[in-house]
Formats: structure tokens, sequence, C-alpha cells
């Protein structure tokens, strides 16, 4: 079990140091800003969608290594995902991190990436840190289905409540 922890640490670590899928999106066709105020934890994310689909996602943001760990791990987990099932990964994720069910196996298919943020739910005031990100996705899902194409709507904001 402590081999785990030590696994899912690094993994942490590592998308904190070099995150996957960082940095503004030039073509994108929704946007929300994320600001967590107890830990001064701030992000944006940045959707172009394709009809129902997500194209691509990215994000820009400042705060501790969970904040920024999570929103490099969402961004892999829901490219190419569609907007209903990126909902319901928000979902389960929100659950898992909340503890209100089992932390997943890493072999899920569907959760197992996200398992290094499974420990969050041990520490209750983290959970805003890891969710931040998630939240403004949904927002930013809302604000690229919402507009015409091609147009670009204000930043929505989100927080991690």
């Amino acid at each position: 079990m402590e081999d785990l922890r030590e696994l899912y640490q690094s993994v942490i670590l590592d998308h904190n140091r070099a995150p996957r899928n960082y940095g503004a999106l030039a073509d994108a066709n929704g946007h929300a800003e994320g600001r967590n105020p107890l830990c001064g934890d701030e992000v944006t994310v940045w959707v172009r969608m394709d009809g129902e689909r997500i194209a691509d996602v990215r994000f820009v943001g400042t705060g501790c290594a969970i904040s920024k760990a999570s929103a490099s791990l969402m961004t892999t987990a829901v490219k190419g995902k569609t907007a209903a099932e990126a909902s319901t990964l928000t979902d389960q994720f929100q659950a898992v991190v909340t503890g209100q069910v089992a932390a997943p196996a890493p072999n899920d298919a569907v959760l197992g990436r996200l398992a290094p943020l499974a420990g969050v739910s041990r520490f209750p005031i983290r959970v805003k840190c890891a969710t931040l990100a998630w939240h403004a996705l949904r927002a930013a899902i809302d604000d690229g289905t919402q507009d015409p194409p091609g147009a670009h709507g204000a930043p929505s904001a989100a927080t991690g409540h």
C-alpha cells in the first residue's frame, strides 16, 4: 500500500511540474475561470467543442500541486469525450475526492488515471483544490456549447464549491 501511495504522489508531482495541456487555447469556443479564495488557487480552462465532443482542452493556473495536477489529469481524461461523458466523469471524480465512493482501481478504464487524487478525500480542506478545474471545465463546456460558432463569450466564473 505504501508503494502505491508513493506512486500516486510521484504522479501528482509529475503533473504539477510538467502539466499536460498547459497554455491558452487560441481557437477555443468556450472558457471559464475558477478561483478558490480560501487558498488562492486560480485556473482558466479553455475548450474547443466540435458539436458535443471536446475536441481540445487546455488550462493555465496557479496554485498548489494538487490543483495543478488535477487540472492536468482532467484535461487528459476528458479530451475526446462528449460533454455528457465529461459531466459524468466530473460527478464520479467529485464522489471519489469527497470520499462518497471508494477510490478507483488503477486499472479502472474510466477513473484509473485519476486514482492518484483519491487520497484527497482524507483532507477535506484540499477537496476544493482538486475540484476547482473540474468546476471550471463544466462552465467552459456550457460556454462552448451555448455560443454560436466562432463566438467567444465572456469568461464564466467557477469556484471550487
